[in-house]
């Protein structure tokens, strides 16, 4: 019996696979569990459509990536920060603070986990960021520290 995975079944199928499965494993466990639905033409039109949506977003993510990472592409984000009598910095800037940063000043939201900063920023001057936007797609902006 073919029937379309709903859910990872271990040494079975993976969700959104189309497999052929004997008769009562299908009826007995795949079917009442709601792991698996029959390969009926109703049920392989769902599938068809639920992965042209899946490769649209996908599509779509990548573009605005790209996109960011032409906007990004030899930028330099300043930022302000209190320093001691010393010169130190209270703290020291986090990628939150640079993701922060760039979205007031570039208009590109960016997730604080996505930002590698080259070294840990407890002084004031100048240093890199890697940004990951998407898989195998990334970009290095230049981060200014000044006193504010």
């Amino acid at each position: 019996m073919k029937v379309i995975f709903l859910k990872d079944v271990k040494g079975s199928g993976k969700k959104g696979e189309l497999k052929n499965v004997a008769d009562g494993y299908a009826r007995n466990m795949l079917l009442p569990k709601g792991l698996a639905v029959e390969a009926t033409p109703e049920n392989m039109n769902k599938l068809e459509g639920a992965q042209a949506s899946a490769q649209h977003k996908i599509d779509v993510d990548i573009r605005n990536a790209k996109d960011a990472a032409a906007k990004l592409k030899g930028k330099k984000i300043n930022i302000k920060a209190k320093a001691g009598s010393n010169g130190k910095l209270f703290g020291s800037v986090t990628g939150a603070n640079v993701a922060d940063a760039i979205a007031e000043q570039v208009g590109i939201t960016v997730d604080k986990k996505k930002i590698t900063l080259s070294t840990d920023i407890k002084n004031f001057g100048s240093y890199t960021a890697a940004i990951k936007l998407y898989n195998g797609i990334s970009e290095t902006v230049d981060v200014e520290v000044i006193e504010g």
